[in-house]
């Protein structure tokens, strides 16, 4: 045991430097993070350059390899598509009111991301635009408007909001987190005065919409929806009609018709704003 003392004491006085090894240094430890999330690819808002302007985000449902109803060879992404470039152009030709598009062409978005896309712009409405299918009955007809609820208006809201709660899983998108016990503290945590705001918006429409628009028997309706669940923006889903109804089809499909529903819910949505002495 001395001898290696007295070689390490004889190198030192006569200034020698022993190399000794650092044991461990080529030993990594790797460890799983989780990634990093890419911000929110968030659309142009257009219209008025004035920020004090109210901002409604509109939102044309499903779209990409999700077609949603289909019937005749007519798709809900695509007639929903059309009839929110319609509402767009109209409000920006009116003036005073910002628009921005969830989806501007036919690509996916991510059940999540829509409304989450109105709450980053801090828009003051968001209106999901859709169309519905019957299956083989098709004497349904009928616009309808939904507004967020934990409890569904009827068995035809739960089914309807079941369907579209799971357009993300169908299509290949996994969103994490979204357990049913998530869900309802997200409903309870919505403020009261933006469900309000829905509810009156909802009315509006219904409003604005008699005598030009032919509604459902059951045009008011409340499902837990995952696109309507931004708790700070007042938010409804508005269906069109019936891709499987002929006649709700024809009114979808052409220019006529969609100038009439654009015109219901550009009125609509200016009323909503001016009773707030937005502009």
């Amino acid at each position: 045991m001395a001898i290696p003392a007295l070689l390490l004491g004889g190198a030192y006085a006569w200034g020698v430097k022993i190399p000794v090894p650092e044991w461990g240094r080529d030993y990594v430890l790797s460890f799983l993070l989780e990634p990093e999330i890419e911000p929110l690819e968030l659309p142009v808002i257009e219209g008025p350059d004035d920020e004090t302007r109210p901002l409604v985000v509109i939102d044309a449902g499903h779209g990409g390899r999700d077609p949603g109803s289909v019937s005749a060879g007519v798709s809900e992404k695509d007639v929903v598509l059309d009839l929110s470039l319609a509402l767009r152009d109209m409000l920006i030709a009116q003036g005073g009111i910002r628009v921005a598009l969830t989806r501007s062409d036919d690509r996916i978005v991510p059940l999540a991301d829509r409304p989450e896309i109105a709450r980053q712009l801090e828009a003051d409405l968001f209106i999901s635009i859709h169309a519905d299918s019957a299956g083989e009955d098709s004497a349904v007809s009928g616009a309808s408007i939904y507004i967020l609820s934990n409890e569904a208006s009827s068995e035809a809201a739960a089914r309807f909001a079941a369907r579209e709660n799971s357009a993300d899983r169908v299509n290949g998108i996994e969103i994490d987190g979204q357990t049913e016990r998530v869900s309802a503290i997200l409903v309870e945590l919505s403020q009261a005065r933006t469900q309000e705001d829905a509810s009156e918006f909802a009315s509006l429409i219904t409003r604005e919409g008699e005598g030009k628009l032919q509604f459902h028997p059951s045009s008011r309706r409340s499902a837990a929806l995952a696109v309507l669940r931004a708790p700070d923006v007042p938010a409804v889903l508005f269906e069109s009609g019936f891709v499987t109804n002929k006649t709700d089809r024809a009114r979808l499909t052409t220019d006529d018709g969609r100038a009439q529903y654009a015109e219901v819910l550009s009125q609509a949505i200016r009323v909503y704003f001016a009773r707030r002495s937005e502009f």
